[in-house]
């Protein structure tokens, strides 16, 4: 087998370097909020469709404090002040049994709690929908060893948590 000359091995070596670091050289980091269509979002409290007991103040904060540490957009205090406004209702709250106690079948003790919210973004300057009715959906489990209210109370704030930060996600993320 017969080797390169080092000059040809050198050239060569450089065109490797020069395409592999050129390709990058126009890359940003980050999440593309330079694109969005807002710099300012209000989000209303709230809606409890579901009646789900307590929850309206506890989604509430957590939705306006994920959006706080996000950071790609500013929250506003009223809706007339805002270049976006989002409205999110707890439509659904659903309960079912994954897991039950060997010796006794009718009793069960691991839940998954899902919750469902229909979100709303709009402009309310020109009025303009960006999407409307988008469902987000969040499921965590439960066991009721203590009592099935203890055990959903103690869970709001986590599904309240996963359900902001799915809510950002399908707010400020590329659609």
């Amino acid at each position: 087998m017969k080797r390169l000359p080092f000059t040809v091995a050198l050239r060569l070596g450089w065109i490797v370097v020069l395409a592999a670091t050129t390709g990058c050289a126009n890359y940003q980091l980050g999440t593309g909020a330079d694109t969005l269509a807002f710099r300012t979002i209000y989000v209303a409290p709230v809606g409890n469709s579901a009646a789900l007991p307590q929850a309206v103040a506890t989604f509430s904060r957590e939705l306006r404090n994920a959006f706080a540490n996000d950071g790609r957009v500013l929250l506003a205090s009223s809706a007339a002040e805002a270049d976006a406004v989002l409205r999110i209702d707890l439509a659904r709250f659903d309960r079912s049994f994954t897991s039950v106690q060997p010796t006794d079948t009718a009793l069960a003790r691991k839940f998954d709690l899902s919750i469902t919210a229909v979100c709303t973004l709009t402009d309310p300057r020109s009025e303009r929908v960006y999407f409307a009715g988008r469902e987000i959906d969040v499921t965590r489990q439960i066991f009721v060893d203590d009592g099935q209210n203890p055990a959903e109370y103690q869970v709001q704030p986590q599904l309240a948590a996963q359900l902001a930060d799915r809510v950002v996600h399908s707010v400020l993320d590329v659609w």
